[in-house]
């Protein structure tokens, strides 16, 4: 061990981060050091050290982190979590076409990657619509393979870098840029001094409410033709601020920490983010094993002045909500039956409570057959599902593009991780783009024959009502 790093502990116990962040860049000198005859060796090749560390809190250090890009995932569950800045390695796909087209090139890119390398990113919603200048910054698909993470659980936690070295690479070049990268880490964890939200000045939507009403009564014409029988609209809300928005601090603000969402977040440029606090699971893959579930229906209860007891009451009860779930619980095991040779769709309804509002869910779990155990093939079958596109799909997908006047880009996507045996993946809802001092937040309504667009906007505004309550100064 060399001179300046002789303190340095050598066991394996817990360590703050101003400690382990010198103990891992002295892991990666003495590996290359025992592989030094292949110092000059081709890549590609996937190299990851990692040293435990004292539970930190994951998104006060990334906030302090000037290296991009920034990524985090938190599961519904909160048993696994990641917080990423950095990149050894990309996935991406640039131009439009069908979904199913990046789903198959995202899957032949990962046949060619390590098997346990985990890359995180998204999906947008449709990439046949072109994606405008809002979401400069967000491919129709990317993902990538952070550099440096903290990553862990409820009960443990490490300090990890990724050592990748790219094809006609020498591996000391390699070494030498992910040291470089590890100079640059921020220890801290407590948060940028930066990182808060300047003042709310001036709110707008798109569309406005009376373009709401009408784009509603167009879709419940078809329902009366027999053309659809459910469709998702959405709203894109405008924030401007009077400076710049720290993306991350929405994340380091949630005021709903025990709510059962996902957190993500994705930041691949500076001052451009997408983050997402999503309840719904599109699945989680691994090996052959997939779980995914049927989540369609919801109540407020602020409006409705309910506790989570009445709350399911009122859902159970209610013949336009249980209507609505059927529809997505139905189509998901039909278009689960190709694919799979064993499917266990729950008989009974239960009942996602969040902070303010509360969802109808059935669990599915099932086996996928042998030729069909990947991600592209779930992919093609379960996006979008019947909560965030309708019922028919294609006809669904093609109204909404020409209804709705904004382009949901990453909303309502496929958002999450993979690595070559497992996999989840969340759908971008409850979501916002954070554009330098712009913040565009996106959720949306289902309809069926017998709603009211009236009640659907009121709706809209409940689902975003978490997300806008973070943007209020604190009395």
């Amino acid at each position: 061990m060399t001179e300046a790093h002789k303190n340095i502990p050598a066991d394996d116990r817990p360590h703050p981060i101003d400690i382990a962040l010198p103990l891992l860049k002295e892991r990666v000198r003495e590996a290359i050091g025992l592989d030094e005859g292949a110092a000059g060796a081709l890549g590609p090749a996937l190299r990851t050290f990692s040293v435990p560390v004292r539970m930190p809190d994951a998104l006060a250090w990334l906030s302090r982190q000037k290296l991009f890009p920034k990524l985090y995932w938190m599961n519904r569950e909160k048993s696994e979590w990641v917080a990423g800045i950095g990149e050894a390695d990309r996935i991406e796909l640039g131009s439009t076409g069908p979904n199913d087209r990046s789903f198959l090139l995202l899957e032949q890119a990962m046949q060619e990657k390590n098997p346990h390398a985990r890359y995180i990113g998204g999906f947008c919603f449709n990439n046949l619509q072109q994606q405008n200048r809002l979401w400069e910054g967000f491919s129709p698909s990317m993902f990538i393979l952070p550099q440096v993470t903290l990553e862990g659980s409820q009960t443990e936690a490490a300090l990890t870098c990724t050592l990748w070295t790219k094809p006609g690479e020498g591996l000391d070049t390699a070494t030498r840029r992910l040291l470089d990268v590890l100079d640059s880490v921020d220890p801290s964890c407590h948060p940028a001094a930066d990182a808060e939200l300047p003042g709310l000045v001036k709110t707008a939507y798109s569309p406005d409410r009376e373009q709401w009403l009408d784009c509603c009564r167009q879709v419940l014409r078809t329902f009366e033709s027999g053309e659809m029988e459910k469709v998702i609209l959405a709203r894109q809300t405008e924030l401007e601020f009077s400076g710049p928005v720290p993306a991350i601090r929405f994340l380091m603000n949630y005021p709903f920490p025990e709510t059962s969402t996902y957190r993500f977040y994705f930041e691949p440029i500076e001052g451009h983010a997408f983050f997402s606090f999503t309840p719904e699971r599109l699945y989680r893959r691994n090996g052959d094993r997939l779980l995914t579930e049927a989540l369609a229906g919801t109540v407020t209860k602020e409006a409705l002045k309910a506790d989570d007891h009445t709350a399911s009451e009122l859902l159970l009860n209610s013949e336009k909500d249980v209507r609505e779930h059927r529809f997505v619980k139905d189509t998901i095991h039909r278009e689960l039956q190709p694919v799979c040779s064993d499917i266990d769709m729950e008989e009974t309804v239960q009942v996602l409570q969040l902070s303010q509002l509360a969802h109808l869910y059935t669990r599915c779990k099932a086996r996928l057959k042998p030729e069909c155990c990947n991600d592209s093939t779930v992919l093609r079958q379960l996006h979008p599902t019947p909560a965030v596109g309708g019922v028919p799909r294609e006809a669904s997908m093609r109204l909404i593009a020409t209804l709705e006047p904004f382009c949901r880009g990453w909303y309502a996507g496929p958002i999450g991780w993979l690595s070559r045996d497992a996999a989840e993946f969340a759908v971008g809802i409850r979501s916002a783009l954070v554009n330098d001092d712009r913040v565009y937040l996106y959720s949306g309504a289902g309809l069926v024959r017998g709603s009211d667009p009236d009640s659907e906007w009121e709706e809209v505004d409940q689902k975003i009502g978490e997300i806008l309550a973070i943007t209020r100064p604190a009395t």
